[in-house]
């Protein structure tokens, strides 16, 4: 266990303000008054000796040591986040409690906040307990009820092979996915148009159970296209048409996450917000897709540009290393 004992003056009223924040933020324990505590990790040591090391820049006294860890399990209790996961679930449960058809896209917003909530405090919570258990679930839930209101009727994951299809077997015709869009559909759409299909025309079923048999079926239970594994369908295309790219991967990273939870890149929420008010204002599917594909090409030179500058980067060390 890491300990910080510091000392401040009265005086120093903001660098105590601003301690006492950088503490928190790291899940740091109070044992008493100017002694903290954090666990036996390499980040909690950093955190303590830039910690001190500010203090002492400005005329505070702080000293940093490491107890035996033999008293760890007597220190635990003071880590305890039961009570901040009971107010969390109370806020979800509010959230979780105002969600219908109507008000699900308004409600992304305040749930994607209680998802960086829950991660920040989950990122702090050195000793998990039945309580970050309890309060992962229930935010899960909450997701793919709120995904399940957007998008009703979401396929269900398949085991399915991912063998390689040729473009050309797939030009000029007619693709078929449930109307009213939403961000897997609308993206798969997009990657057909502008990388398999640049002819191909949609359409937007109100029932998948009738889609024509010489339409192309995506993203519904029973169609040729749709979720395989752990994949959307925006991955499964892209892999069965062999369009892995750098690029295309961090932006399927995007679209996995808005369409069956994960990672959250940080685009995220403003992508989903854009989307969400698109979908909203727009009630013709076509003109959905339009107003969409302009997002998503201005997303894909942003995931292009970000994934230049990273290979950029990448080898100016890999120079630097040799020189």
């Amino acid at each position: 266990m890491h300990i910080l004992v510091l000392t401040l003056s009265t005086e120093q009223a903001t660098l105590r303000m601003r301690v006492w924040r950088s503490l928190k933020n790291a899940g740091a324990a109070v044992l008493r008054d100017g002694v903290y505590l954090l666990p036996d990790v390499e980040e909690g040591y950093v955190t303590f000796v830039q910690t001190s090391q500010e203090i002492r820049d400005e005329g505070g006294s702080a000293y940093v040591f490491t107890a035996d860890s033999a008293e760890d399990d007597a220190l635990r209790p003071l880590f305890d986040r039961s009570e901040q996961y009971g107010a969390f679930l109370q806020n979800l449960t509010a959230c979780r409690n105002g969600l219908t058809s109507d008000t699900a896209a308004s409600q992304l917003k305040p749930l994607r906040k209680l998802r960086r909530e829950f991660d920040k405090l989950s990122a702090i919570d050195f000793f998990p307990s039945e309580a970050q258990r309890q309060a992962r679930a229930a935010l899960a839930e909450c997701e793919l009820h709120i995904n399940w209101l957007i998008s009703p009727d979401e396929p269900h994951a398949r085991q399915g092979d991912l063998t390689r299809l040729c473009k050309e077997d797939f030009r000029r015709q007619v693709w078929a996915t449930r109307k009213r869009p939403w961000v897997d559909r609308l993206a798969s759409a997009w990657l057909i148009r502008r990388f398999i299909d640049d002819e191909a025309r949609f359409l937007w079923l109100e029932n998948a159970n009738a889609c024509p048999p010489d339409a192309i079926g995506f993203d519904f239970d029973g169609a040729l296209f749709s979720h395989i594994d752990m994949r959307v369908t925006f991955e499964v295309l892209v892999t069965r048409f062999g369009l892995e790219q750098e690029a295309l991967n961090a932006f399927g990273q995007l679209v996995h996450y808005l369409d069956v939870g994960g990672i959250q890149p940080a685009e995220a929420v403003g992508v989903e917000s854009i989307l969400a008010g698109l979908r909203q204002n727009i009630t013709d599917d076509d003109e959905l897709l339009s107003a969409a594909c302009l997002v998503f090409d201005g997303l894909l030179n942003s995931c292009e540009k970000r994934c230049s500058n990273h290979e950029q980067s990448i080898i100016r060390r890999s120079t630097g290393d040799r020189k």
